[in-house]
């Protein structure tokens, strides 16, 4: 790899990585093969030092991190470690160590991972910091680290060298670290609820529960085609047939799709489906979920992403699909009786749309185009059309329509929710309806699951599910720009 900024030329570079296995030729030569250790038994950590030091202070500890910097002063030298938590000074003298072992120690260089076994101790300038009385080199790093003052920038290079970032850029490892959090909160706040955590099969021999283009292999030993899970939806409500009541998985799931700052063709889903409630209970649990979430990790109700302040304190804003393009787009979808009077507005509006699509699919078209954008606020859109909602019970009152909700905040679609659709004969129709949108060239529309048809005919509760792009909450409350910067190995086209 070459590293950004070293301010070298090529020849100089390649004469410095050189340098470095010269120098892991003489360790090995003189019998101190840094690879050949395999353990060093630290005790305490960075961060406990700097949080504890009033009871640490005098005491011996040992440590064990990555060398960042070094500055050597004659017989001594004061350096840098950077562990899991942090940073931390270790101060070593000649006459602590001996000067044999000092004089080799000046020789090793930065990015070399040690242990050291020293006293916590605060120096003249008041800096707290380890005193060494033994070191070890416990791997040689046979590549230079990108230039301090200027870290490794370069945004390719970045996803590409991961394991770089995260040793040079500091805010990189808080995102990850705000990342874990997010989804163990969130564990415990559905466990709190009774939900049980369940897995279900990432390979499937229907890709369903959205709408998307799988990933598609071929099992050898069966002899027979599969494809990866593009959602967690349809063996998660067989589990509530099975009389399991409330459960969830968080989970990766798999879309043969564009990349983008919203969009990575592999993704985690958070899916939930609690028997005996419906779609407002999704919204009430959605709301304290992502409130909670707020204040445990930022520490705050309210977040600033990307410049916007976003108040998750009061409560979430809801609004019809219809209302919503009444609002925005100044077009009213309840005084539409036909398809022929939806497309007119749309070619008065520049709506594109295809033969495919219906009067409910037009109005998801006019939402994209003129709402969206204005959703900054957490806002729940509710009642979708059927068109656009394959897996939804309707609305009792109006049956175009269902009881669907989505989650919006900055703009973004966040969560998607239902009242889940029990009843076998209308979700066959709608499996079937699917069927012909694929036979008419639409690769997102879904297969017919025969199996999942026959677990809703032995009988499934009324039942409230949730979905929740879990990536994308991670870069709502990090004010992280785009979902490579909250997936430690986002895709890459390969040099």
């Amino acid at each position: 790899m070459t590293e950004e900024n070293i301010n070298v030329g090529s020849e100089e570079l390649s004469s410095l990585l050189q340098i470095r296995r010269d120098k892991l030729a003489e360790l090995q030569k003189s019998g101190n093969d840094p690879f050949e250790i395999v353990r060093f038994d630290m005790d305490t950590h960075s961060d406990t030092i700097h949080k504890d030091f009033d009871n640490l202070e005098g005491k011996t500890v040992k440590v064990a991190g990555r060398m960042m910097t070094r500055r050597i002063m004659g017989k001594a030298a004061f350096f840098d470690i950077l562990d899991a938590k942090g940073r931390i000074q270790i101060y070593v003298k000649s006459e602590d160590v001996g000067s044999d072992f000092y004089e080799a120690f000046k020789k090793w260089d930065i990015g070399d991972i040690c242990g050291i076994a020293g006293e916590v101790f605060r120096t003249q300038k008041g800096e707290i910091s380890v005193k060494a009385a033994e070191i070890t080199l416990l791997c040689k790093s046979l590549q230079i680290l990108p230039e301090k003052y200027h870290g490794l920038t370069d945004l390719e290079l970045r996803y590409r060298h991961r394991y770089v970032d995260l040793i040079v850029n500091p805010e990189v490892r808080e995102t990850f670290l705000m990342r874990s959090a997010i989804i163990r909160k969130t564990r415990e706040f559905l466990d709190g609820r009774n939900f049980i955590e369940v897995e279900t099969p990432i390979l499937q021999t229907i890709a369903g529960g959205a709408n998307a283009r799988p990933f598609d292999t071929h099992h050898n030993a069966l002899d027979m085609p599969m494809s990866l899970r593009i959602a967690l939806e349809l063996p998660l409500k067989r589990l509530i047939v099975g009389g399991l009541e409330r459960v969830y998985e968080i989970g990766r799931c798999f879309r043969n799709e564009g990349i983008s700052t919203k969009h990575n063709p592999e993704f985690t889903m958070l899916e939930l489906y609690q028997a005996y409630t419906d779609y407002h209970g999704m919204m009430e649990l959605t709301e304290s979920l992502i409130r909670m979430l707020a204040i445990e990790v930022t520490g705050s109700a309210v977040i600033n992403y990307q410049g916007t302040e976003v108040d998750f304190s009061k409560p979430f804003g809801r609004i019809t699909m219809v209302d919503a393009v009444r609002k925005y787009a100044n077009v009213d979808f309840d005084k539409i009786s036909t398809l022929e009077e939806a497309q007119q507005l749309a070619k008065e509006h520049n709506i594109g749309y295809t033969s495919m699509h219906k009067k409910g699919d037009i109005l998801a078209l006019f939402f994209d185009e003129y709402v969206e954008e204005h959703l900054v606020q957490p806002t729940f859109v509710i009642d979708y059309p059927i068109e656009i909602s394959f897996l939804t019970k309707r609305k009792p009152d109006n049956p175009d329509y269902t009881e669907r909700f989505e989650l919006f905040i900055t703009g973004k679609e966040f969560a998607n929710a239902y009242s889940e659709l029990n009843d076998p004969i209308d979700q066959r129709a709608r499996f079937m309806h699917q069927e012909s949108l694929r036979a008419a060239g639409d690769e997102e529309a879904s297969k017919i699951d025969e199996d999942f048809i026959l677990a809703l005919e032995y009988g499934m509760p009324p039942t409230g599910g949730l979905g929740i792009g879990m990536c994308r909450l991670v870069m709502l409350l990090t004010n992280s720009p785009s979902i490579r910067d909250v997936l430690l190995f986002p895709t890459m086209r390969p040099l």
